[in-house]
């Protein structure tokens, strides 16, 4: 087999994985992945509008809106009116949020580092080796879809 349907195999399941094992580790909520992005993304970026989110996230506004209705609900995101502008909002994540997101990116490094303290020295020198690539795989992957009309993430 070569290696891009190995990886193609791969990504998937591994990052179903290590959600699944972050999750039960630290009893976190279930939370979708499209989710997470949301909240990574405003985390990182402040606050911003559901166009520029979807874009950041590159998928439809309306995803988006739907998303932020149900996490909105949930107490994640807080959505405040354009003082400028009553048509905008303004999509920010909650502090219960940045709490949750703390959690799992603490409960998801330490699921990691066990899991891969149980591989062979060899393993995790080739899982170190591989993290630049595979960044720059993304980045890759990433500029090439940002030139296709119509093309969406993985927040769909």
């Amino acid at each position: 087999m070569d290696i891009a349907t190995s990886l193609s195999r791969l990504l998937g399941p591994l990052r179903r994985a290590v959600l699944r094992s972050t999750r039960a580790a630290e009893d976190l909520p279930d939370l979708p992945e499209a989710q997470i992005e949301l909240l990574r993304a405003l985390a990182a970026e402040g606050p911003m509008g559901t166009k520029a989110a979807a874009e950041r996230l590159r998928t439809s506004p309306a995803t988006v809106s739907n998303l932020v209705r149900t996490m909105s609900a949930a107490g994640l995101i807080d959505r405040q009116t354009s003082p400028n502008d009553l048509r905008t909002v303004n999509l920010s994540v909650t502090t219960t949020a940045q709490q949750l997101l703390h959690r799992y990116d603490a409960a998801s490094r330490t699921t990691l580092e066990q899991a891969m303290s149980g591989l062979s020295d060899e393993d995790r020198d080739a899982l170190a080796r591989a993290v630049p690539a595979l960044e720059r795989l993304t980045a890759e992957l990433d500029s090439r879809s940002a030139h296709k009309p119509g093309t969406t993430g993985a927040a769909e």
